[in-house]
């Protein structure tokens, strides 16, 4: 099955020396920042939401769950649309795609309307996976060959950057602003409240659909270096004589991928609902919003870490390791109260940090060949952060600290994987990129 995002193998880039790449690097590097930004306000979102409209845990998580289905919907019609109209409109076109789901938000608030709001939510994400679809291979293959590892590290730092700042920017302008959001957990709000509540998100929204209107308008007049061939006759004949199911990394790294994104969405989701419960550390949603940001920051730190250890160790022994911590710090949150059990659910994110990496790069190891459907099959497991309503009905049946057993299990898979499904068979040579 072909997949809709290249890492550079089986591409065969333009490269000219007298180029200058970085300019065009830091502006997509903005578009990094933004899907992160914007995916990351969800996390203030759900809980607000659950306020205005009396949602259970499992109603809150199912918004989430229509954010991630349309990594699955919408990853195949993005590439046939690259394909048809090339990368930079297409980077055009999934940010203003993005802007139109975030003005259709204001609507969603205006009326109010749970169902506008899981369509808009749907709308935003769909722009998200195009530029996802068309930013990756284009960081990967435009510049020098040799340094497409550093390029994609540097903006997944800016992706990083903007999961980081957006709980701040969601606490202060949306539960800041709302009697939700600042009141004591439990607080029954009136209609003429939940009303009031429901249109604190039209600024937000207003000012991310103006952003993203003038990063369209600065890229599609920006003059991005030609990315040349996206595959060649060769390399798609090659492929038909190998078959991806050979391969045991990629085939028990697709549900690796699958079930970290239940872990990670599980716990970014429900972190404000449950750190603000009276026997964990008794917050408004406002002040849990802003613990959030230690969540992310501990993921961009650990990036930077995992990176600089993978220099001298073993990348599945690292995995293995981070899902061992990661597996102790579910039990601590399950298991403990108060400020303990709070900063345990904090300290995930930096055993989090480096398993999407990690597993997609473990996965397409000694593909050869095949490395552009292996990648694809991974890109579109990134769908499985729609399960997260699982922990969300299991948190309505038996109480939201149990239902993180969940996440302790998933951490289980991963070190599973790390020690034994990682490892390569079969495996293929390497096409590297060429540059000419």
């Amino acid at each position: 099955m072909a997949g809709p995002v290249t890492s550079g193998a089986g591409v065969t880039a333009t490269h000219n020396p007298a180029t200058r790449y970085g300019p065009a690097l830091g502006l997509l590097a903005s578009l990094f920042f933004m899907w992160g930004f914007i995916t990351v306000i969800n996390n203030t979102l759900l809980p607000h939401l659950r306020s205005v409209f009396d949602l259970s845990y499992t109603q809150t998580t199912l918004i989430e769950s229509v954010w991630f289905i349309a990594y699955f919907v919408a990853s195949i019609p993005s590439a046939k649309l690259i394909e048809r109209v090339g990368y930079q409109k297409s980077l055009v076109v999934g940010l203003l795609v993005m802007a139109a789901g975030a003005l259709g938000m204001t609507l969603a608030a205006s009326i109010p309307s749970y169902g506008v709001t899981l369509l808009m939510l749907f709308v935003i994400a769909s722009g998200i996976t195009l530029l996802q679809v068309a930013a990756n291979p284009y960081v990967a293959v435009v510049g020098k060959p040799e340094t497409a590892s550093s390029r994609l590290n540097l903006v997944q730092a800016m992706n990083s950057a903007g999961t980081m700042l957006a709980p701040l920017f969601g606490a202060y302008l949306i539960l800041g602003r709302s009697k939700g959001g600042t009141a004591e957990t439990g607080t029954v709000l009136t209609q003429a409240e939940r009303l009031a509540d429901a249109q604190s998100v039209i600024l937000p929204y207003i000012i991310v659909a103006v952003i993203l209107v003038a990063l369209a308008v600065i890229i599609a007049r920006f003059p991005l270096p030609a990315m040349g061939n996206a595959t060649s006759r060769h390399s798609k004949e090659e492929r038909k004589k190998h078959s991806l199911w050979n391969h045991r990394n990629l085939v028990w790294g697709v549900p690796a991928i699958f079930i970290y994104l239940i872990a990670e969405i599980g716990v970014a989701n429900l972190f404000i609902n449950f750190v603000s419960q009276p026997d964990i550390a008794n917050l408004t949603y406002e002040q849990a919003g802003r613990y959030l940001t230690f969540l992310w920051a501990g993921m961009m730190i650990g990036r930077f870490l995992g990176a600089a250890i993978m220099q001298k160790f073993d990348a599945g022994h690292v995995l293995a390791a981070f899902s061992i911590g990661a597996f102790i710090v579910m039990l601590v949150t399950v298991f403990t109260t108060g400020p303990i059990a709070m900063w345990a659910l904090i300290l995930v994110g930096l055993f989090h940090s480096i398993m999407f990496p990690t597993i997609f790069t473990l996965g397409i190891k000694g593909l050869g060949p095949l490395t552009e459907e292996g990648s694809g099959l991974l890109i579109m497991a990134i769908a499985g952060g729609a399960l997260v309503v699982v922990q969300g009905w299991l948190a309505d049946e038996y109480g939201l600290q149990w239902s993180f057993l969940l996440t302790a299990a998933c951490e289980l898979y991963i070190l599973f994987y790390a020690l034994w499904g990682s490892k390569v068979t079969n495996a293929l040579p390497d096409q590297q990129a060429v540059a000419e």
